[in-house]
């Protein structure tokens, strides 16, 4: 069994090291223009060359949560595309939504500018009951992201393209409940994967179903959000604020408005990062089941994108 290694921007030898540790007795190596053909692929931005000389793959490991970038190359028919389920980004990316709206709700950005200026100062507590969060997206990441907001008490309203039920949460589903899940929430978490439905969601319509001081956390893609739109809610007050981890253009140009806007925070996509040691037991894992004829999660509708 051959498994070939193609993932831009990333230490290749540790990813290597730890597979070859993994799949014993397996030949794990990097790729290069002329490799020979491997039977599984562990990648992350891999050209097109890629697929065109490894056209017989059995499947393909990518290494992060999202693959709308790996869906837009030519792929191999027969292989199937398998996500990471979690490799602890799910824990991750809780940490980082929960601080993001509790730092919101308990005015900790208004806080800390008033101490950097030496202010004293006080602010009237806010009735948790006035921030329901809705989250877009319940997959692995999302439900986390919701049950743990729920732990803080907060009202979370979740939607999905299809019917869900998450413990403490108020579900709702389809185009015809995106309406009443927006009109529902105050605070807005983006964790959906991007394909041309989800392609601008967070635009002027939806900001504007939000209740009024509503407030934006993106953490899937900077496609989700029309920015002109986010920047002009935000000027016309109906929008508090927003965190944002995702943008079009990444790492976000120098001179974008969002650096400097007082209402908006700015993190370098850093909410979920893939935990090499996690990733690699679960692939490995999914390969040995794959070898022997089992079903494994984490297969990517290529139709539906996610």
């Amino acid at each position: 069994m051959r498994v070939t290694f193609c993932c831009t921007d990333t230490a290749s030898e540790p990813w290597l090291q730890g597979l070859r540790a993994a799949l014993p007795g397996t030949d794990v190596s990097l790729w290069a223009p002329g490799t020979p053909p491997a039977d599984y692929a562990v990648v992350w931005a891999p050209p097109q060359q890629f697929f065109d000389e490894q056209a017989q793959l059995k499947a393909v490991f990518n290494i992060g949560a999202g693959v709308d970038a790996l869906l837009k190359l030519k792929l191999p028919s027969q292989a199937l595309i398998v996500r990471l389920d979690d490799a602890g980004m799910s824990v991750q990316m809780a940490e980082y939504v929960c601080h993001a709206v509790i730092r919101h709700f308990r005015e900790f950005d208004a806080y800390e500018a008033d101490t950097r200026q030496g202010k004293w100062s006080f602010r009237k507590p806010r009735d948790r009951a006035d921030f329901p969060v809705g989250i877009m997206g319940l997959g692995v990441l999302g439900e986390r992201v919701a049950r743990s907001l729920a732990q803080f008490e907060f009202a979370v309203n979740g939607w999905s393209r299809s019917s869900k039920a998450v413990d403490g949460v108020q579900c709702f589903s389809g185009a015809q409940g995106f309406q009443d899940f927006l009109a529902a929430s105050r605070v807005l978490v983006c964790l959906l994967p991007l394909t041309p439905d989800t392609r601008d969601i967070i635009n002027r319509d939806s900001l504007s179903s939000l209740q009024t001081g509503g407030y934006i956390i993106n953490v899937a893609r900077g496609a989700h959000l029309v920015e002109d739109d986010l920047l002009a809610l935000l000027e016309s007050g109906h929008i508090a604020g927003a965190t944002l981890d995702v943008f079009r253009t990444e790492p976000l140009p120098a001179g974008h408005p969002f650096w400097t806007h007082p209402k908006i925070t700015v993190t370098p996509h850093t909410s979920a990062r893939t935990l090499r040691s996690e990733s690699i037991a679960q692939i490995a894992g999914k390969i040995a089941a794959l070898q022997r004829g089992e079903p494994v999660a984490g297969v990517v509708d290529r139709g539906q994108g996610y």
